[in-house]
């Protein structure tokens, strides 16, 4: 008996060890909550938003620097060749299906997606705070599929977080998402809970607004050749009172000093924090910025120090014949946004002797890159990053009304934008829309997209890569006068392998996207 007894107590004690074990073990895992927990109140949904707008400015460098070099406004740039082959490859049209640039953007794009779907599939819009997120939620959605539709044609359609066996979406057709984007603007439109402005004049509001999504909507209206239906929408945004054209210098609308002007209508904020510099630590203002180790400037306001601006997205020289053509070499927003090397010159900024950079002999003005905008190191501009400006909403504008018959609105709307620059009425006819736009959002990567849907990407970019041209100074002695030419070079020999040919008019899917899903189809030619 003792023998029996004794062995039922060894095993409740076993049983007892190891319940008491488990218990021990069975710990909540902390700082880490499950769906059940989260996106469950106001605060919760307030960081979920504000992790999109986290999202888009994340994306700008790639962004920006993609849709500029697939224009005609710059050339890749940089101090010599190779020194920027990834964004050459993209200004030239040698890139392949693993470019990184493309990869980037891509991925970027689904990355907002997935954030908007993540709002939508779990919070539940039962206050204002949370009804405001439904809202934003949808038009980022909507954001990431006009280009991915306007730049890659069909492409999966993500509407809901995916379970692991809905990874490898094949294509859905460009009806499916076009209405998916139409839907998303007009629930988020409709929904009355978009921020919106006081008056032109208020800078308080950095959200994104009613008539921001109207934009968006009129654009993917546009782009369907819906002009009546996208003229409606522009002219209830001119109609607003909400924004207007910048009434300051117009050299400074890109710059800091313009920061939430009356003309911005979304921009991502970045702060002057002297303590935490790194917190706006950026590639972007620095890789735009003239080529400072083969140029010399007296002036501290140029950052004149090694490796400060690295020349890339520089003008081409037929983008500054286009303005002269149309304004004079006096124009007034010609000498705001772009200088000559001569001028340059007399501003004390010079090519150093015996030393060459990628230029034609232009440099852009309106995104020079001050000393003043990043006062601890050049790498930390606080300059805030802009995405669209009201001058682009009266361009969109004169567009549909023209296309849709509407002379006296076009007429209207394309003037507007012509007085600020100090250029007399004109009557809007298509072309003279087109030439407005390239002049005014010169290099603000609207200029790719334009020329892909009008059709003429083929024609102006067919050539582009044959050539790139070199500032160079041949003067190699201090006692010699400078002697700064511009020469082009071939590189290329191939035209098989440069220019815009007609598969470009969308571009590829990544190759990883390719391997990853055995349903998706790659897109004609590549």
């Amino acid at each position: 008996m003792k023998n029996k007894y004794l062995l039922l107590l060894i095993v409740g004690l076993v049983a007892l060890s190891n319940t008491s074990c488990e218990s021990r073990l069975d710990i909540p895992q902390k700082g880490v909550l499950d769906y059940s927990f989260y996106y469950q109140t106001d605060e919760h949904a307030e960081a979920a938003s504000n992790a999109l707008y986290i999202e888009l400015k994340g994306t700008y460098y790639n962004y920006t620097m993609l849709k500029n070099a697939l224009s005609d406004d710059v050339w890749a740039g940089g101090g010599g060749r190779n020194d920027n082959a990834e964004l050459e490859g993209c200004n030239e049209f040698s890139f392949g299906s693993d470019q990184s640039f493309i990869r980037g953007v891509w991925e970027s794009y689904y990355s907002l997606i997935y954030k908007a779907n993540v709002i939508l599939g779990h919070i539940e819009p039962d206050t204002d705070v949370k009804k405001r997120a439904h809202a934003e939620a949808k038009f980022f959605r909507a954001f990431a599929y006009f280009d991915l539709i306007s730049m890659w044609g069909e492409v999966p359609l993500v509407d809901h977080e995916l379970t692991p066996d809905e990874y490898q979406m094949p294509k859905a057709s460009k009806e499916e998402l076009w209405a998916l984007v139409e839907q998303d603007l007009n629930d988020a439109i409709n929904s009355g809970y978009l921020a919106e402005k006081q008056d032109a004049y208020d800078n308080s509001v950095w959200r994104v607004t009613k008539q921001v999504a109207q934009t968006m909507l009129g654009k993917a209206l546009l782009w369907q050749n819906k002009y009546s239906e996208a003229a409606k929408v522009f002219n209830e945004v001119r109609n607003s009172g909400k924004y207007k054209l910048y009434e300051g210098e117009y050299q400074n609308i890109l710059t800091y000093i313009a920061e939430g002007n009356s003309e911005s209508m979304l921009e991502s904020n970045r702060i002057l924090d002297l303590n935490n510099p790194m917190d706006e630590f950026s590639f972007y203002e620095v890789m735009n910025h003239w080529r400072m180790d083969n140029l010399a400037a007296s002036s501290a306001q140029f950052y004149d120090y090694k490796e400060t601006g690295w020349g890339f997205m520089v003008p081409q020289k037929k983008l500054y014949d286009a303005f002269v053509a149309e304004e004079g070499v006096d124009g007034y927003r010609l000498n705001h946004t772009m200088k000559t090397y001569e001028q340059m010159n007399e501003l004390g900024v010079k090519l150093q002797k015996g030393k060459s950079i990628i230029n034609e002999g232009v440099f852009l003005w309106k995104r020079r890159f001050s000393s003043s905008e990043a006062p601890i190191t050049f790498w930390c501009s606080y300059n805030n990053y802009r995405w669209m400006r009201y001058a682009e909403v009266l361009l969109l504008a004169a567009e549909a009304n023209f296309m849709a018959g509407n002379q006296s609105e076009a007429d209207a709307a394309l003037n507007e934008v012509r007085s600020r620059a100090r250029l007399p009425f004109k009557p809007a006819t298509l072309e003279a829309i087109k030439l407005e736009k390239r002049l005014e959002l010169c290099s603000e990567y609207t200029r790719y997209q334009d020329i892909i849907r009008w059709g003429d990407a083929e024609a102006l970019l067919k050539n582009q890569g044959a050539t790139t041209p070199l500032l160079i100074n041949k003067s190699s002695s201090q006692n010699e006068p400078d002697n700064v030419v511009v020469e082009y070079v071939q590189y290329n020999t191939d035209p098989s392998r440069y220019g815009f040919k007609p598969k470009h008019y969308l571009l590829p899917i990544p190759a990883t996207e390719m391997r990853l899903n055995p349903n998706m189809v790659q897109n004609e030619g590549w």
